[in-house]
């Protein structure tokens, strides 16, 4: 029997490629916010949870006999991967597309244990087993898939930077406006790669998440945090007056220097499981859809779900 079910909506405020035109403000210790109530947030979709047929993955295989998923995600990632901890309840468009797949895959949310996985720990996860697959601002990159493979992409952003209110650089023409600075972003992130490899008088910083990072930004030990630009503007809607994210000079906001596109990364090999989620992600436009639209576009942005990559 197929069985719906339907989440509560999470009213949260981020960015994709587009302009940021709207943006609602949080508290410093919660995402921003809008609900039904209100009348601010559209509701989310409903996740048909179905009756799949997996022949020849292993992966969900080991999930059908555990009696449910094991989802790799970030958790302090405002308006993409969070956790509340006075509630306990999880929000954001990652946190979003994983409940989608585990439906698709025949799971209630109750069947979910999410487990989470700083970035420089996602490939060993998923080569160790330690999750089933992973969503969390994870991007797609030819080294990660000599270890793993990837679905997708279901979404596209970019490198930005996020800065004091009153920093005096003021605008990003490449990464070299931060030289001799210090610039901070989580350990094993693609954004710190390239600062590291392609800008060498730039000073770096890492942790294991970007709220560290954040939290080094407001005490001033550090001048910038980069990562991209949806979870930059995520931290940019909690502390609106302390702190800001940079234009590009041709005064597009934000301003994006890389194109990041954002995977679910699954074991190596299981093309099974590969090809059953870029298939939910092809056909299933008005889902992806109804998920931003109740999530990242509380901003105010529009956005369509990017075409998938063939299996290789």
């Amino acid at each position: 029997m197929r069985k719906t079910r339907t989440l509560a909506a999470v009213g949260i405020a981020a960015t994709a490629l587009l302009a940021l035109t709207a943006c609602n403000s949080g508290s410093p210790t919660e995402p921003a916010t809008g609900g039904e109530e209100g009348g601010d947030a559209p509701a989310l979709p409903t996740y048909e949870v179905a009756e799949p047929d997996l022949t020849g993955s292993p992966t969900y295989d080991a999930m059908a006999e555990r009696g449910g998923p094991v989802i790799g995600v970030k958790e302090d990632q405002p308006n993409l991967g969070y956790l509340d901890a006075t509630t306990g309840e999880r929000s954001g468009f990652d946190i979003e597309v994983a409940r989608w797949i585990a439906a698709s895959l025949g799971f209630e949310e109750g069947d979910i244990t999410y487990e989470p996985i700083a970035s420089a720990n996602r490939e060993q996860a998923l080569v160790n087993g330690d999750i089933d697959y992973y969503v969390g601002t994870y991007s797609i990159t030819d080294e990660r898939k000599q270890q793993i493979d990837f679905a997708g992409p279901y979404f596209v952003t970019g490198q930005g930077f996020l800065v004091a209110s009153d920093s005096d650089v003021t605008e990003v023409e490449d990464e070299s406006s931060f030289n001799g600075k210090t610039v901070c972003s989580a350990t094993g992130s693609t954004p710190i790669q390239n600062i590291r490899e392609n800008f060498p008088e730039v000073n770096t910083e890492e942790y294991d998440i970007y709220s560290a990072c954040v939290e080094d930004l407001l005490s001033g030990k550090v001048d910038a945090v980069t990562t991209d630009a949806a979870i930059l503007v995520g931290y940019a809607a909690q502390y609106p007056d302390e702190l800001t994210v940079l234009p590009d000079a041709e005064g597009n906001d934000p301003g994006l220097f890389t194109e990041e596109r954002y995977g679910v990364g699954v074991p190596k090999g299981d093309a099974a499981l590969q090809e059953h989620i870029n298939t939910l992600f092809t056909d299933g436009g008005e889902t992806w859809q109804g998920i931003y639209d109740a999530t990242l576009g509380l901003s105010g942005t529009t956005a369509e779900q990017p075409a998938v990559d063939p299996v290789q």
